[in-house]
C-alpha cells in the first residue's frame, strides 16, 4: 500500500472522529452559546433574585424562642426530655433538644399555647413574623427572636448519576446543578436535554418539569430551584437503552465489530 493511500485512511479516520466528537460536546456541555452582553445581563439579574422555600405537609419544622425573658420564652420552646443514666446516681446522658413540629396534610401544625396555626405555603421568614406578631404581648421587654429551620429539607437524585439517592441540604437552596453535583454528575449515558422534575405542590398535588440542561435559559425554570422532596430523575439516552438488552462482553464484541466493518469498508473504497 502506497504512502498517499495510507494518509488518505487515516486522514478520513480522523475527520470522522472529530465530527462525532463535536456532535458528543454538542449533547453534553451545559449552559451552551453564553456570550453577548443580553446573556450576561439576564444571568447576573437572576443571580441577583432571592429564592426561599415553602413550607409544605410532612415538612419538619425546629422553632426556636429565644429572649431576654426565659421563663417566658420557655413555654413556646418544645425540649425533649433528658434520660438518666440508671447506672450513675444523678446523672443526665443526653443534652436537652429541642423538638420539631410535623405539618400535616392540611398544612398546620400544633404550637403551644396556641394550638392548630396554618404555616403551609409560607417562608420561613413569612412564619417567623407571623409568630412574632401572635407572642408579642406575651413578652412585655422586647420581641422575641424566632428561629425557624426546615430539618428534613431532601432531594432524591435518581437515573443516569453516578452516585443515585437521596441528599440532605441545610441551606434550605439548592440548584438543579448543586443537586447533580452531589450526586457526582451526570453519567455520559444521560440524556441533559431531557431530565425530569416530580414535585409535590403544598396543597398535594404533583407535577412533572422537563429541564434541557444545555438550555442557558434553564435558570428562569420554576424547577432550576429544587424543593424539598423533590425527585430528579435522569432519562438513559439512546445508546444506553439499546445496549442494556446486552452484558457487558457482548457490548465490547458488538461495538469492536462494528469499528472493524467501517474500517473494512473505508478500505475497500479507497482501493477500488
Amino acid at each position: 500500500m502506497s504512502y498517499p493511500k495510507i494518509a488518505l485512511i487515516i486522514s478520513v479516520i480522523l475527520i470522522i472522529l472529530l465530527m462525532n466528537s463535536c456532535e458528543s460536546e454538542k449533547k453534553i456541555a451545559y449552559f451552551q452559546r453564553i456570550s453577548s452582553k443580553t446573556d450576561n445581563l439576564k444571568l447576573q439579574q437572576n443571580a441577583a433574585s432571592t429564592y426561599d422555600a415553602r413550607i409544605k405537609p410532612k415538612d419538619l419544622l425546629s422553632i426556636t424562642v429565644v429572649s431576654s425573658e426565659p421563663e417566658a420564652s420557655k413555654i413556646y420552646n418544645l425540649v425533649m426530655p433528658q434520660i438518666e443514666d440508671p447506672s450513675v446516681q444523678n446523672s443526665l446522658y443526653s443534652q436537652p433538644s429541642l423538638q420539631t413540629y410535623l405539618v400535616d396534610n392540611d398544612g398546620d401544625i400544633n404550637f403551644p399555647v396556641f394550638g392548630k396555626i396554618k404555616v403551609g405555603g409560607l417562608t420561613r421568614k413569612e412564619l417567623e413574623l407571623s409568630l412574632k406578631k401572635m407572642l408579642e404581648p406575651a413578652f412585655s421587654r422586647e420581641i422575641p427572636i424566632i428561629t425557624i429551620r426546615i430539618t428534613n429539607y431532601t432531594v432524591n437524585i435518581l437515573g443516569e448519576v453516578s452516585k443515585p439517592g437521596k441528599y440532605e441540604t441545610s441551606n434550605e437552596r439548592l440548584t438543579v446543578f448543586e443537586g447533580l453535583a452531589l450526586a457526582g454528575d451526570m453519567t455520559i449515558y444521560g440524556m441533559r436535554d431531557n431530565v425530569k422534575v416530580l414535585r409535590e405542590k403544598t396543597d398535594g398535588t404533583k407535577e412533572y418539569y422537563t429541564l434541557n440542561l444545555n438550555d442557558k435559559n434553564i435558570i428562569f425554570s420554576p424547577a432550576y430551584y429544587l424543593e424539598q422532596n423533590d425527585v430528579v430523575y435522569v432519562e438513559p439516552n439512546k445508546s444506553k437503552s439499546r445496549s442494556s438488552s446486552f452484558g457487558s462482553a457482548e457490548s465490547f464484541g458488538i461495538s469492536a465489530l462494528s469499528v472493524l466493518f467501517s474500517l473494512a469498508s473505508l478500505i475497500i473504497t479507497v482501493f477500488k
